[in-house]
């Protein structure tokens, strides 16, 4: 947990929300200047802090409209802090709530210096990178379509389907297995959708690859020098990093990634395991995925994955591999260097 500790002449805490903001000013000796709720538009905001424009910083909780905070701060030269939504929940909670009183602890937290912080991601950048979480829910919500269908294989005690759906010609045997003509029209339903996706898939591809030759190629070759890694993947990776530099520590970055469990331990004894929701979900899907992809067509890989199962479990080896190869990810991209395998399968 960061926190942000710098002082400032006149501190501004807003609860965002999508059509309103309520908004506290405090002054050096911790006074309340204003307090009042106001539109959400740049013209209100702008006109409300305009006597205290002076040394100013402006604190918002991390939430779905803090993009357009973000950009009129970076516009009108005003220091800008995101607060970390899920710290902040464990930190200021109490037994009141509502708009005024939150807009009010913010702007206190940050004027003690207990305003834990989220990264403020570039504006040039957001769009792709919200294209990049776009196609990654439409190729689950993919997945789980093929999955319908074959659990309603086992449904309906059929063989199993042993070919990959994912391609087309293997698909097509599926709108004549059943007898049943509305269990029928379910999978057919599903296949369709499917067709739609593919379809839907390959055009979003084509403009995530296209459009982004303007990030760093050389970051792009290193990616992709990891067996598994393409084309796709590379970019989730790149444009959910962003910049590595953020990360000061290997641990820093990988319990970023959610490839870490952290331990929650009182008077010398061990309570369990927690924070799971901190961190990125989509490099933790990224790493996941990368994990899968890395054994395949790896028989070195597969050695050592059967090594790990022997003294672990299948799970916990793939879990190990995901955390082994965001570390490597990490001081290729300080480094940069490429993926060297012989040296990552020899180390335990």
């Amino acid at each position: 947990m960061r926190f942000y500790t710098q002082q400032h002449r006149y501190t501004c805490g807003i609860d965002l929300h999508a059509r309103s903001l309520y908004v506290c000013i405090l002054d050096d000796t911790g006074q309340t200047l204003v307090h009042k709720n106001v539109k959400a538009t740049p013209e209100a905001l702008l006109k409300l802090i305009a006597d205290y424009r002076d040394d100013l910083i402006i604190g918002v909780e991390c939430m779905f409209s803090w993009y357009w905070i973000a950009d009129f701060c970076a516009d009108h030269g005003i220091e800008f802090v995101l607060g970390h939504a899920l710290y902040m929940k464990a930190i200021h909670g109490g037994k009141a709530k509502n708009d005024r009183i939150d807009s009010e602890k913010i702007a206190r937290l940050l004027k003690g210096g207990m305003f834990p912080y989220a990264y403020v991601y570039p504006r040039d950048m957001r769009s792709s990178r919200d294209l990049m979480r776009r196609r990654i829910k439409l190729a689950r919500e993919r997945g789980d379509l093929m999955a319908h269908i074959k659990n309603t294989l086992s449904q309906y005690n059929l063989p199993a389907h042993t070919e990959n759906l994912r391609y087309d010609k293997h698909r097509q045997p599926m709108r004549s297995a059943f007898s049943d003509p509305s269990v029928q029209r379910s999978i057919d339903l599903d296949l369709d959708r499917i067709e739609f996706y593919d379809a839907q898939l390959a055009k979003l591809e084509w403009y995530l690859k296209k459009t982004a030759k303007s990030v760093d190629p050389n970051t792009i070759v290193r990616l992709k020098s990891v067996h598994g890694i393409g084309d796709i993947l590379s970019l989730v990776i790149l444009y959910e990093i962003h910049d590595i530099a953020r990360f000061p520590r290997v641990q820093d970055f990988v319990s970023y990634c959610r490839l870490v469990k952290c331990q929650r331990e009182s008077a010398g004894k061990v309570k369990g395991t927690g924070g799971g929701r901190i961190g990125n979900p989509y490099l933790r899907w990224a790493f996941g995925e990368a994990a899968a992809l890395f054994l395949r067509g790896n028989p070195d890989a597969q050695r050592w994955l059967e090594k790990k199962t022997r003294k672990h479990n299948k799970a916990k080896a793939m879990t190990i591999l995901a955390h082994k190869l965001g570390r490597a990810v990490y001081y290729m991209l300080k480094r940069e260097t490429l993926f060297d395998q012989d040296r990552f399968l020899a180390s335990s």
